[in-house]
């Protein structure tokens, strides 16, 4: 018996230490920023997520108005910080922007969301 509660207490420690491995990619910040209005439009979009992605299977989409797909479609990571992935957009008209985003952690958690922005 005191074996297979030595065995239960180590197998309990090893799942609450395991904890942070669980994480997933949220969105931390953006620019232009979540439900922003800028006056400059931008030449990318980017999206400062809590973990790091994965940029083979991470997408960002900027959509105008209409629902047309603006973006360049060359989603990438900052060089020095994985947990940056931004998308380049042409220049961009007045008018209101949608962004919908995906995103894979490296430790393979999925996430998604959308907002917009407004360039005046």
């Amino acid at each position: 018996m005191p074996n297979a509660i030595r065995f239960s207490a180590l197998t309990l420690c090893a799942v609450f230490a395991a904890g942070p491995a669980f994480a997933h990619a949220h969105l931390r910040s953006a620019t232009p920023g979540v439900d922003s209005t800028v006056t400059t439009p931008p030449t990318a979009v980017s999206i400062t997520y809590s973990e790091a992605v994965e940029p083979k299977f991470s997408t960002i989409e900027v959509d105008d108005s209409t629902g047309k797909r603006v973006d360049k479609q060359d989603p990438h990571t900052a060089p020095n910080d994985s947990k940056v992935l931004s998308v380049s957009v042409p220049s961009l008209s007045t008018g209101t922007y949608k962004v919908i985003w995906h995103a894979t952690s490296v430790d393979t958690h999925k996430t998604e969301g959308t907002f917009t922005f407004t360039v005046k």
